[in-house]
């Protein structure tokens, strides 16, 4: 079956069915953090790949973005539809291709966890770069010591959430810069320990990581896993 298909299908939908929505107060927080850290004050924000639109939903009730145009595509029909319960005027959802589209362009682009899905994801990234000023992306690092002796951890996030692409700090941040981007911000993001959907391994592992990472950010990174990474691009 072709990456794509499951999303369009509704296979992704019946095995995730709230297309983790209740991820997205945390994730929303986070993409707040780099746009104030760097001064950043859109009036267009656009998602690709945006779900059910809890993410934008959620940045469009702060009021810093109380004046922001929010945008958001998909192409899974059954997202879409989900996702245009929460329109209203400043929040609009779109199922389209929205690297298809031309004579587009909007102050900060995102991607969040998207990228690891998209089977040729050079062609996405470099389609992407011009569709903004901004890009963010938040990228999950599967690969980790942790991960890669266990085996089975890889294959679940596979089979359960469509990843097909597994990737480090270190490969996100290549993948980037060899399709063009201009990295301009990142930091890491807990994602196994502070989601609210915690597994039993992340809360067996949430002291670990956080002790480890509290003296060598990088080694716990890529030793435990658990991490993510947000990046903002130019």
């Amino acid at each position: 079956m072709a990456p794509n298909t499951i999303y369009e299908d509704g296979d992704y939908l019946e095995n995730n069915p709230t297309w983790h929505a209740e991820d997205s107060p945390w994730k929303a927080r986070q993409i707040t953090k780099i746009l104030n850290s760097n001064n950043i004050l859109p009036t267009t924000i656009c998602e690709i790949g945006c779900g059910t639109g809890e993410i934008l939903n959620c940045l469009a009730k702060e009021k810093a973005f109380d004046e922001v145009q929010f945008s958001g595509y998909d192409i899974s029909p059954q997202a879409i539809e989900i996702s245009r319960q929460k329109q209203q005027p400043r929040l609009q959802f779109f199922q389209e291709d929205f690297l298809q589209k031309t004579g587009i362009s909007f102050d900060v682009v995102m991607a969040i966890d998207v990228i690891e899905h998209v089977e040729d994801n050079f062609t996405f990234l470099r389609k992407l770069k011009n569709k903004g000023t901004y890009k963010i992306f938040h990228i999950p690092l599967d690969l980790s010591v942790n991960t890669v002796l266990r085996g089975a951890p890889l294959l679940y996030r596979r089979h359960k959430v469509g990843h097909i692409h597994y990737f480090t700090k270190d490969t996100a941040l290549a993948l980037l810069k060899d399709t063009g981007y201009e990295v301009v911000s990142y930091f890491y993001t807990n994602s196994a320990s502070e989601l609210p959907n915690i597994t039993l391994n992340g809360t067996l592992m949430k002291l670990p990581r956080k002790l480890l990472f509290s003296l060598n950010p990088d080694l716990a990174v890529r030793v435990l896993g658990g991490f993510s990474l947000l990046v903002l691009t130019k």
